[in-house]
Formats: structure tokens, C-alpha cells, sequence
């Protein structure tokens, strides 16, 4: 299993108390459910990125604390993507954080289930510099999907709330999305 490293032993030695639903770590991932859940509910892109970095900073301290290295190291890189993203839309910031990512997978992953995360947020990457609007979003669905899945194998239950949340989030802000560009054209 992915959350299972010698640095989570380092971190919590008991590890039945580290998935309890009141854990510190499972408590910083409900705070990271709470910023995540008001990022996907945005309508404008820029607030969308700004509240999905608050979240992403709270969510690589709750991996780091369940010791899911790959998945900690994933959020800091989106951290970064989100402020370039903001600033440099070029195929240089795309390249560099695609590095970034790929080279601390070198360092993180040690199962095939840590790359998860990492195509994740290769695909965020992409999808936050070269999209917006509904194919923006159709794309982060995707890595809803997959930080399901990493989720549901680390045991991470604020993740899990806030991955499922995010995904009926995005779905209904899609559909409205869609509904006043189709009211718009008319």
C-alpha cells in the first residue's frame, strides 16, 4: 500500500490511530475538504486556482502526515502550478513543472500506485495552462478520479469526502456552465 513508508513510521507509530476518523491527520484533511469544496464551487478560473492552492497546501501536510510522500509531493507542485499558472502561460512553465514532478517521483514513488498522483497532476498541469472553462474542468474531473482511487488505497478520509464532493462540485458547476453558454448563444 502506498501510505505505508518508513517515514509514516517515523510520524505516527500507531497506525490504527492514524486512520481514526479524529486523527490529526485525518482532521488536516477535513480542513483541506473545506478549501477544496469552495474552490470547485467557483465560476471564474482565477478564484477556482486561488482557493485549489489554499487547498492544496493543507492537503500535501495531510499526506506527509499519513506518509504518502508521492501524494504530499504532488500537491506542493500544484501549489507552484496554480501561482505560474497565474502568471507564465507558456510551454516553459509546462515543461519545468512536468520535470519537477517526474523528478520527485524518482525520489517518492516506490510502488506503482504512487504514480497516481503523479499523472494527476501532470494532467493538471496541462490542463491549467492550456485550458479554461468546461474542458478545464472536464480534465480536473479526470484527477478527481484518480486522487479517488490514491485516496481509497491510503486510507485518507477527509481526501475521500473531498474528491467525491469535488466531483459533484465540478459536475454541477459544468452543467451550469453549460446551461448559461447555451442561453447565451440563444
Amino acid at each position: 500500500m502506498i501510505c505505508h513508508s518508513t517515514y509514516h513510521a517515523q510520524i505516527v507509530h500507531n497506525k490504527d490511530n492514524m486512520y481514526s476518523a479524529f486523527s490529526l491527520p485525518q482532521c488536516v484533511g477535513y480542513v483541506a475538504f473545506v478549501f477544496g469544496v469552495a474552490a470547485f464551487l467557483q465560476k471564474n478560473d482565477r478564484r477556482l486556482i486561488v482557493m485549489n492552492g489554499a487547498e492544496c497546501v493543507v492537503y500535501a501536510l495531510h499526506f506527509l502526515l499519513l506518509g504518502n510522500l508521492p501524494a504530499a509531493s504532488s500537491n506542493f507542485v500544484s501549489v507552484i502550478r496554480n501561482v505560474l499558472s497565474q502568471k507564465y502561460r507558456n510551454g516553459y512553465s509546462i515543461l519545468f513543472l512536468i520535470a519537477v514532478i517526474i523528478g520527485l517521483a524518482f525520489v517518492t514513488v516506490r510502488s506503482p500506485t504512487g504514480l497516481i498522483t503523479v499523472v494527476a497532476t501532470i494532467i493538471s498541469i496541462v490542463a491549467m495552462f492550456k485550458l479554461q472553462g468546461i474542458p478545464f474542468r472536464m480534465c480536473m474531473l479526470v484527477c478527481t478520479g484518480l486522487w479517488i482511487v490514491n485516496n481509497y488505497l491510503c486510507h485518507s478520509i477527509g481526501g475521500m469526502m473531498l474528491e467525491t464532493t469535488i466531483l459533484m462540485a465540478n459536475s454541477f458547476t459544468m452543467s451550469r456552465m453549460y446551461v448559461a453558454a447555451r442561453e447565451a448563444a440563444a
